[in-house]
């Protein structure tokens, strides 16, 4: 993923809190706060390409498409 991806995805409040949550859980591991750039550093590399498929582009939720309106014509009705 390159630094520009990176940099946008780093700007979104759920990517964020998905760091502080690794920096919390990585920091337990260690014994110590291993820090907000190096948590960042690691979840962007192991974790991020699996967050952007499931939550999609950064600041872009997914939105449904409403269905077409139905006329009685195309309802079959005469």
């Amino acid at each position: 993923m390159g630094k520009v991806k990176n940099q946008e995805l780093l700007k979104d409040e759920r990517v964020q809190q998905e760091i502080n949550r690794h920096r919390w859980i990585e920091s337990e591991k260690a014994g110590t706060d291993i820090g907000f750039d190096k948590a960042s550093t690691d979840w962007l590399t192991s974790f991020s390409d699996s967050w952007l498929e499931h939550h999609g582009t950064c600041k872009t939720e997914k939105v449904a498409k409403p269905a077409p309106k139905r006329s009685a014509k195309t309802m079959g009705r005469k």
